[in-house]
């Protein structure tokens, strides 16, 4: 190592200390295993996670100057790429992405390596600038790009790849070695799975069109393009996938589904399979679920006040029927499962059915819908009954058998939860009476309905104050019955946040409690709209109140909230996700 990689290696290892990223027994840890192994001593403290991956590039950045990018939103040029060797960039975890004026842009994991950069340099005769990047992207571009350019399995082979897969390298036909063709696809899908977990991705979409094969993560409930792979690339990855959740790869004209357990060092997810036959080819969806993000304490719900001592007086109900309510994406899975994990006593026996069963939880007796053998949930709710149940979940009312069933253990003597697909609280009532129940079954069995929305949180690091534009005003006191504050919070987009200038999420809720003047005016068969408007002047709280909340805490935007709650004011079509923007400025036209 040359004296000046040597001083900058060091100034890292001591600005990390003075930052109280790591302690000197972790440095020592891993400059022990460093003289052993000669692996890279960042490497070895993200691995041992002593610091995250993005702590240790901010320290890069600001210690060295050194940018950091997302490769993800990064324009690649693969003939810049190609310029140097799979090996050569797989060696050193670089990538070259650009290059302008003799000046090479080159990505690296490790940007203080500067034999990297030395090898890199001899090989192109261009001067390098480097840019720090995280190792899974970089991994990820490599297999991508290489195994695009070069003949099937060269770049697996001259790198060792094939020795390198284990576990999850399993072929169809039950073997465990990896074949020099399989090993770069096996790799693309691994590198894709770990990328979206780190990203904290909600969903993977791999999508073939006309002449490539999109990727997309759903990251904070919004899809953003990660990648286009080359269409004959297609096939292969989708059987890999297939492979992995053990799914059958030979039927590709009917939707199949799947599961597979995903373990990377000590943290798992459950990802979910779902394939579709469409015009192009199969169309993936991978729903990445991990348990500590789906079962939370219930105070780490997000419910205001109010809400949530509402909220824990349905659940303390012995019987009846409590539905939580909203869009696909809103959070109503994870409300659910935390209420389950808060009920969760040795003393009580819940069962639940669902399709599919997302987070397996101790103590409590799930059972997976299977329509091919006829278990259905109508069908695995009569079995149920007849278990002795304290509590039920019913992942979804979908028809009205199912609708009757679960009104009437509701008013036998069990407490039982479920989801509907409605627009807000008092919507779930008027779903329920159109899928057939009686009204007087309704107002028997249902106790209350959380209606549910998920909001983006402005990103902590890059929140910033304005000034309000006219429409936001306008849209202020016509629905916040509020006169408007001069300056609110909004993220003004940095690294951290994929430059979005959001970062995580939070929900808002409205909770209506069935008493005894809404019960009356189900009787009479009111519409929705009125039974919403009358459990407003008993003190329901309506999701764009509570969004207003999230709004005044400097949690959200204005532009978030209507994002999300529009399709519960407005006819603004299914999920209301019609941009904030427009709707802004066409409801401020229309209302002058």
């Amino acid at each position: 190592m040359s004296k000046l990689a040597l001083f900058g290696r060091r100034r890292l290892e001591a600005a990390l200390l003075e930052a109280g990223l790591i302690s000197s027994e972790q440095l020592s840890a891993a400059l022990d295993e460093h003289r052993s192994s000669g692996r890279r001593i960042s490497k070895l403290l993200v691995e041992k996670g002593y610091i995250a991956e993005d702590e240790l590039l901010s320290v890069i950045e600001e210690q060295f100057d050194i940018p950091v990018i997302n490769l993800g939103m990064h324009p690649i040029n693969p003939a810049v790429t190609m310029r140097v060797p799979a090996e050569v960039a797989l060696r050193h975890c670089v990538i070259p992405i650009a290059e302008a004026e003799g000046v090479l842009t080159l990505a690296m994991a490790d940007p203080l390596d500067l034999s990297a950069m030395d090898d890199v340099s001899m090989l192109t005769g261009a001067e390098i600038k480097p840019v720090a990047a995280g190792e899974n992207s970089i991994n990820y571009l490599i297999t991508q790009l290489y195994s695009i350019a070069e003949p099937t399995g060269r770049v697996a082979s001259r790198a060792g790849l094939a020795d390198q897969v284990t576990g999850d390298g399993v072929s169809p036909a039950g073997r465990t070695e990896v074949s020099a063709d399989e090993a770069p696809v096996i790799r693309i899908v691994k590198s894709l799975i770990e990328k979206a977990v780190e990203e904290g991705a909600s969903d993977i979409h791999i999508e073939p069109s006309d002449d490539s094969l999109r990727v997309r993560l759903r990251l904070d409930g919004v899809l953003r393009d990660l990648a286009a792979l080359p269409k004959h690339s297609s096939a292969k990855i989708v059987s890999r996938v297939k492979i992995m959740a053990n799914l059958d790869i030979a039927e590709r004209r009917l939707p199949q589904d799947g599961n597979i357990e995903w373990k990377d060092g000590a943290r798992g997810s459950s990802l979910r399979i779902s394939t579709l036959p469409t015009v192009h080819g199969e169309k993936i969806v991978i729903r990445l679920l991990e348990k500590d993000k789906i079962v939370l304490p219930l105070e780490k719900l997000g419910f205001n006040r109010d809400n949530y001592k509402a909220f824990l007086g349905l659940l303390l109900n012995h019987a009846g029927l409590l539905l939580v309510t909203g869009p696909t994406g809103c959070g109503k899975t994870t409300t659910l499962y935390s209420a389950l994990n808060y009920l969760n006593r040795p003393e009580d026996n819940i069962i639940t059915v669902e399709d599919p069963i997302e987070c397996r939880l101790r103590g409590v007796n799930q059972v997976q819908v299977n329509s091919r053998i006829n278990r259905t949930f109508a069908n695995s709710l009569r079995s149920i009954l007849r278990q002795d149940p304290n509590v039920i979940m019913v992942g979804e009312i979908r028809d009205l058998e199912t609708a009757k069933i679960t009104t009437q253990a509701a008013f036998t003597g069990h407490l039982v939860l479920s989801t509907l697909h409605t627009n807000n609280a008092a919507g779930a009532v008027a779903r329920l009476i159109d899928m057939g129940l009686e009204n007087y079954l309704v107002t028997a069995s249902l106790v209350g309905v959380v209606g549910q929305r998920l909001v983006r949180k402005i990103c902590p690091d890059c929140a910033e104050e304005y000034s309000l534009t006219d429409d936001e005003k306008f849209f202020y006191r016509r629905y916040f019955k509020k006169e408007p504050p001069h300056r609110l919070l909004k993220g003004a987009r940095c690294r951290r946040c994929n430059q979005t200038g959001y970062r995580g999420r939070t929900s808002i809720q409205e909770i209506l409690v069935l008493g005894q003047e809404l019960q009356e005016l189900i009787l009479l068969g009111v519409t929705a709209e009125v039974l919403q408007r009358k459990a407003v002047e008993l003190g329901m709280i309506p999701l764009v109140q509570d969004g207003l909340r999230c709004v005044e805490e400097g949690l959200t935007t204005v532009n978030e909230v209507i994002r999300t709650t529009f399709s519960s004011i407005f006819d603004a079509g299914p999920g209301g996700t019609a941009d904030s923007a427009s709707l802004l400025a066409r409801l401020h036209r229309e209302n002058n």
